[in-house]
């Protein structure tokens, strides 16, 4: 499986943006798909995720209500809103895929993408 992040930019407080994760390969129902991020000087941190088959979808407290993690099962693409941007927000983003079930631990995910990085200015 590969994974080829996209979407990453600068904006301004207040704005958004949308991340694309697109999957090359077969994924399974049990697959899920998880979005963390990684500020200069900081530890990686989870972000959201969602159940590829059933569509469940968590998120870190940091970003309850203003990011959405979505699916295209047709396109193999997750997809990351990011609304009401903060100056906090800005990271590396990494989309990840997890074989075996939910985790928020990113030491449990199969495989990477390449981060896009978000800039948010204040």
């Amino acid at each position: 499986v590969q994974l080829q992040a996209s979407g990453g930019g600068l904006v301004q407080a207040g704005g958004s943006l949308r991340l694309s994760c697109a999957a090359s390969g077969r994924i399974y129902s049990s697959t899920v798909m998880g979005w963390f991020r990684q500020a200069p000087g900081k530890e990686r941190e989870f972000v959201a995720a969602i159940r590829w088959g059933v569509g469940n979808t968590y998120y870190a407290d940091p970003v309850k209500g203003r990011f959405t993690i979505s699916r295209d099962k047709g396109e193999n693409t997750v997809y990351l809103q990011m609304n009401s941007l903060k100056p906090e927000d800005t990271a590396a983003y990494y989309c990840a895929l997890d074989r075996h079930g939910l985790s928020f631990s990113g030491n449990d995910y199969d495989y990477w993408g390449q981060g896009t990085l978000v800039t948010v200015s204040s």
